[in-house]
């Protein structure tokens, strides 16, 4: 937009051209800081009112963000990190490239200020200026100051204002930090490594999903991003590496809603020697630990309902979930009542797919959203889980599990399917499907090449961090918890 178009933007330039024709630099180098807000008002909360500290100087820099007239005083906010704190400054006692300075400032401009720490007659801690120093002119002004960003659409395409103007979103961002963090520092306690793996793969795995693709020109050849690190972890394993894990980005191509992105952060570890039910108590420690460090109790409120994270947590088996929502045995339904079942619940499917499928998609149908409190749903059909152990008990499930919470699916776990013989046919038979199902597991003989040298028995987990944040900072939508979530070109 040009300047023409607004006249606040108009007003911006013109002052800015003022700044440069009286000598000053709107954007200097650097600005010696001293002091963030917050440590000044951690540490000087104690004054009375009227009470001065001149013997100690200190210099502040951050967002000028209101601004109020007292006469031959001023009154202003300076806003850092760390928070905000107040400033006072008598114009009569500023020199004139300062008040030059002061004169030409907009809400929203970069400041730098020196000066003592006092406490108002009506008990606001403040600093006295004593000198001013324009650090960065602004062109664009801010939103409506008092009440941040309030539609989505900038809050998320602009994610710098919305930063700027509301505190609460930037303290979601500073604990979805402190969350990964954790999770790290609890990894590595347990003597886990961390580890990285390609983003540029050959030929994607690790879960069903459309990969996102490109052209690697001096290879000449087609590359995919990654829409998992398991294959490549389980390979670490093969290698002799007994514990890792990788947190970081995945990509799949598809849709966008209040818990999926297509670029998301994914936590993935691998155990040798565990199965399933050893990751299931590891990942119910982990994650009840984190609210403990996060929210300061296991049993806390996400939008407006309480949720408990205390363990045990409920453990329930895809065939009993089925019985107990769906009202159907899962055993005597046959194949043609299923399909005529899932296809009123608005099943995409166009033709029957096999049981194990359509058995999965009944239950997701009908017993999802009853995983309010953290639920283990386990022991999945044996079709939809290809890198997966048979159920030492049924063959015709598998040893897995996905961990609910909030009515969310926030994690995926396998005792790992290591012997290559059965992983070939499974993968075989995903090659099969892939002329009518493109989200099938494509056949890796790279992969299978290091199933074949030996891997260990092993249990794994996946881990959605940021669903994980969003319980934890309550938040509604995956778009509140990603800085720059994807969003359709203007």
């Amino acid at each position: 937009m040009n300047s023409s178009d607004n006249p606040l933007r108009a007003e911006k330039r013109k002052k800015l051209s003022q700044l440069r024709e009286k000598g000053i630099n709107p954007y200097p180098y650097s600005f010696a800081r001293t002091a963030h807000a917050a440590d000044l008002v951690r540490d000087f909360s104690h004054l009375v009112a009227g009470e001065k500290k001149v013997e100690t100087h200190f210099a502040i820099a951050g967002r000028l963000m209101t601004q109020r007239s007292m006469g031959k005083a001023v009154f202003f906010n300076v806003q850092d990190q760390s928070g905000s704190l107040q400033v006072y400054l008598k114009l009569e006692e500023m020199d004139p490239q300062q008040r030059t300075a002061f004169d030409l400032v907009d809400l929203g401009d970069i400041v730098g200020v020196k000066g003592y720490i006092f406490k108002t007659q009506k008990g606001e801690l403040s600093l006295y200026c004593q000198h001013f120093e324009m650090l960065t002119k602004t062109l664009e002004p801010l939103p409506e100051k008092f009440h941040g960003v309030q539609d989505v659409e900038i809050k998320y395409r602009h994610r710098h204002l919305d930063l700027i103007t509301d505190p609460d979103s930037r303290k979601v961002f500073e604990t979805r930090s402190k969350i990964i963090c954790e999770i790290r520092r609890w990894l590595d306690d347990r003597g886990f490594l961390e580890v990285e793996t390609p983003t540029l793969q050959p030929l994607y795995g690790g879960a069903s999903a459309h990969p996102f693709s490109t052209h690697h020109r001096a290879l000449d050849m087609k590359l995919y991003m990654k829409i998992s690190p398991e294959l490549y972890l389980k390979r670490l394993l093969v290698g002799g590496f007994e514990k890792v894990y990788e947190i970081g980005k995945n990509f799949r191509n598809e849709g966008i809603d209040r818990s999926h992105n297509p670029e998301f952060t994914m936590l993935e570890w691998y155990e040798a020697y565990t199965d399933y039910n050893y990751q299931m108590d590891q990942f119910e420690e982990l994650i009840s630990d984190l609210c403990k460090k996060i929210k300061g109790s296991t049993k806390f409120t996400y939008q407006d309902k309480e949720i408990d994270f205390t363990p045990p947590w409920r453990r329930l088996t895809v065939m009993d979930g089925i019985r107990e929502y769906a009202k159907v045995d899962p055993e005597a339904i046959s194949d043609e009542e299923l399909f005529q079942k899932i296809k009123k619940f608005g099943s995409k499917l166009a033709a029957p797919a096999s049981r194990g499928e359509m058995l999965m998609q009944l239950f997701e149908f009908t017993a999802e959203e009853h995983c309010w409190n953290p639920t283990f749903i386990m022991d999945h059909p044996v079709e939809i889980s290809p890198l997966t152990k048979h159920h030492r008990k049924d063959k015709r499930l598998v040893e897995r599990f996905e961990p609910f919470a909030a009515g969310m699916e926030i994690g995926n776990a396998y005792s790992e399917l290591n012997d290559p013989e059965e992983q070939r046919a499974r993968l075989k038979e995903q090659e099969s499907k892939r002329t009518v199902d493109e989200e099938a597991h494509p056949m890796d003989e790279d992969f299978l090449m290091a199933i074949e040298t030996g891997l260990p028995p092993t249990g794994g987990v996946g881990v959605g961090i940021e669903r994980i944040v969003m319980i934890l900072t309550d938040r509604p939508s995956i778009r509140d918890i990603i800085f720059f979530p994807t969003m359709k070109i203007k």
